[in-house]
């Protein structure tokens, strides 16, 4: 499985963006994808997860109402809208993929920073 993400800049707080991480080497029927991010000087947190088939999703409570996470079954991509940037937003997004049975997420795509200034 390889992921790569991209989409990653410098917006002012309010503003919006839109990551995109592009899954390839195997169908992701049976597979949960996700955002994870790590701020500087602090450990990687969840962000938000969709399943692949299906469509089911999960927010952390830090971006619930602002970020939406969705796929394209077509394009094998998966995106994370992210609308009313913060400050506290800012990091390095990574995104990841699991077999839905699996415990932690086995593949990690090589992050995109987002930098929000205020």
């Amino acid at each position: 499985v390889q992921l790569q993400a991209f989409g990653g800049g410098l917006v002012q707080a309010g503003g919006s963006l839109r990551l995109s991480c592009a899954a390839s080497g195997r169908t992701f029927s049976n597979y949960i994808m996700a955002w994870f991010r790590r701020a500087p000087g602090k450990e990687r947190e969840f962000v938000a997860s969709i399943r692949w088939s299906g469509g089911g999703t999960g927010y952390a409570d830090s971006v619930k109402g602002r970020f939406t996470i969705s796929r394209d079954n077509a394009k094998n991509t998966l995106y994370l809208q992210m609308n009313s940037l913060e400050p506290e937003d800012t990091a390095v997004y990574y995104c990841a993929a699991k077999v839905i049975i699996a415990v932690a997420y086995d593949y990690w795509g090589q992050g995109t920073l987002v930098t929000v200034s205020s």
